[in-house]
């Protein structure tokens, strides 16, 4: 029999797909959906510190747009508050309650202090563990990359030393060095890394000349990024090393252990193909397990590592040059790598 069981920063999981943040993980009867569908662990949509100050600031606005129309009328509303996060906290604890599959929560901050704040809440709310999805956007000139990575360095480790609960880190691919910074963050507390957090980029309407900002979802070569970091991070590091941004497929997931992940996160291709796609990733992995006589996903868990590879340069620039060289091997089907 096929055994996909893993382990998610120190969390057993049943097998390796974990679904990441996103709109289908913020109500409960999708969240019931996911865990019917097969997935192992489900990572709840993000709690964003831009998205409570924006709530608190149209609330506000709406409740003083007629203040002082009279004299006589100062206000027509009670002082009231925003709750804050009470709301997404008060989620969290039902989809807890929910599911009996570990439950992760997800921070997306900006303010040292308001990722220290929200952490602890998520964190007492129940959680099986903490994602800090790390997405700065550079528009700081005098800002260099040391400072603002010493300034993540020093915020998770601040998390971790008050949290009970393990910390991942969902990483852009902005680094300079995702290595070092990969290995700072395990220095610094931090028990996984996701890779990669898919960035949202802006674009332009010509015909209207305005910003918009269309969501994109991954596409299959997406994986390629990870593959590489994962692959290199492998036996390196030690931390949990998760897959992310590209995976669609059982095919994508066995792609993602031979390097050397210990799972993996999928959101866009659950968009494209419906939650029961998770049944499909996981057949599709058990089917090509048993074509290659793997029982355990430890049984080739790394073995395309850079540490276990053959091919040493599989990773490496020597391979770039090579391809540049022989420019055939540009033009492998897709279906003789899959």
């Amino acid at each position: 029999m096929t055994d996909l069981k893993t382990n998610y920063l120190g969390i057993p999981l049943k097998n390796p797909v974990v679904v990441g943040a996103c709109k289908l993980t913020s109500n409960i009867d999708s969240l019931k959906k996911i865990e019917n569908a097969g997935a192992a662990a489900v990572v709840l949509k993000s709690l964003f510190e831009e998205q409570i100050g924006y709530e608190s600031y149209q609330m506000e606005e709406e409740l003083t747009m007629y203040n002082e129309r009279y004299a006589e009328m100062i206000t027509i509303h009670p002082d009231i508050k925003h709750g804050g996060a009470s709301e997404h906290i008060a989620f969290v604890k039902e989809a807890k309650n929910a599911l009996n599959i570990p439950v992760i929560g997800s921070i997306n901050a900006v303010s040292k202090e308001i990722w220290i704040e929200y952490s602890k809440l998520v964190e007492e709310a129940g959680v099986d563990a903490l994602e800090l999805n790390f997405y700065h956007v550079p528009v700081d000139f005098d800002k260099t990359s040391e400072m603002i990575e010493q300034e993540q360095i020093d915020l998770v480790s601040e998390i971790c030393k008050n949290s009970v609960v393990p910390v991942s880190v969902k990483l852009s691919m902005s680094y300079s060095n995702p290595l070092n910074i990969i290995k700072r963050m395990k220095k610094a507390g931090v028990s996984g890394v996701v890779l990669y957090n898919r960035v949202f980029k802006p674009d332009i309407n010509l015909k209207d000349e305005k910003n918009i900002y269309p969501i994109d979802f991954s596409s299959y070569s997406d994986i390629r990024n990870a593959l590489r970091t994962i692959g290199l991070a492998y036996d390196k590091i030690d931390i949990d090393l998760i897959g992310s941004n590209g995976v669609f497929s059982g095919l994508d997931v066995a792609k993602s252990i031979l390097v050397g992940a210990d799972a993996v996160q999928v959101v866009s291709s659950l968009y494209k193909n419906g939650i029961d796609q998770i049944g499909e990733i996981l057949n599709s992995l058990k089917k090509w397990m048993t074509e290659k006589g793997y029982n355990s996903l430890e049984d080739f868990r790394g073995k395309l590592s850079k540490s276990k590879n053959k091919d040493i340069f599989a990773f490496e620039r020597a391979q770039y040059v090579d391809i540049l060289m022989n420019i055939e091997k540009i033009f492998v089907k897709t279906e003789d790598i899959l």
